[in-house]
């Protein structure tokens, strides 16, 4: 085999975000086996010690099992370690065209975020309210530029914070923990969601509830509000049949709405 300069090695792609790649696009479906080792080794113009490698990769991560004198078969989505950073990481990168793990995501959010979000009304600090606000107003900045950037950051990126920053404001450790190794698969459905500007100016309104809800203290409207989100979030990706399911969620938010503004007292730490 010739010597491999370093150039060329850096030209090589990843074996193992290639293979998870194909897997999270659906090329090969759970139950199905990868190509043979062989014709990896072929493929990618590495030994067969680099591809088994890759292929461990994918194995602790729950997406493929190697099966002796078979190969290595895609596993199951529930058998996947979809919290490990990793995994995570590739269904931000990967998962646009699975309609499967998008719906997924979304079931996740919608099961939890309403509940963190009242969390949040009984548990945020002012620290965690100024993050909070201070999302929502980069999202709102953003929005006035074509590209939709403010101080180097994007409209979606800022979208991201905002839910982190009420998994936060949860002051549970768990919840503040998921919300970091989860913040890829936000992101994904952020990205796929955010479309058009009406879209996201009524995106916009439902968020600031969310927002106001948790600074005034009240658990159920930031639950309610928090569901509104996601019922927005549902139909831009074509999941109505979920966001039909969502319980009591007003939808006529629209930007006249206001809330009574609370007390110096309700936004000290605390």
């Amino acid at each position: 085999m010739p010597r491999t300069t370093n150039s060329q090695s850096r030209s090589r792609p990843d074996i193992a975000d290639a293979l998870a790649e194909a897997i999270f696009a659906g090329e090969h479906a759970p139950g199905e086996f990868l190509p043979r080792e062989i014709d990896l080794c072929e493929a990618f113009a590495v030994s067969r010690s680099t591809v088994r490698s890759a292929l461990q990769v994918l194995v602790a991560a729950g997406m493929i099992i190697r099966i002796s004198g078979q190969g290595s078969r895609v596993q199951p989505l529930e058998k996947w370690h979809l919290l490990d950073p990793r995994v995570s990481h590739w269904l931000a990168r990967f998962a646009h065209p699975n309609p499967v793990i998008q719906r997924e995501i979304f079931a996740f959010r919608v099961a939890v975020e309403p509940f963190v979000a009242r969390l949040a009304a009984e548990n945020a600090t002012a620290v965690d309210l100024l993050a909070i606000e201070t999302a929502w107003q980069g999202m709102i900045r953003a929005l006035e530029h074509d590209d939709l950037r403010f101080e180097g950051k994007t409209h979606d990126q800022y979208d991201v914070e905002f839910h982190e920053a009420i998994f936060n404001a949860s002051h549970n450790l768990v919840w503040a923990q998921i919300s970091h190794v989860l913040k890829p698969a936000i992101a994904l459905l952020v990205e796929r969601s955010n479309q058009s500007a009406d879209r996201l100016q009524d995106s916009m309104d439902r968020h600031r509830r969310v927002m106001e809800a948790i600074r005034l203290r009240q658990p159920a409207e930031a639950a309610q509000a928090a569901l509104a989100v996601l019922e927005r979030t549902g139909q831009d990706l074509g999941l109505e049949g979920l966001s039909r399911q969502l319980p009591n969620i007003e939808t006529n938010f629209d930007s006249s709405t206001t809330l009574p503004h609370n007390d110096s007292s309700q936004t000290q730490e605390g």
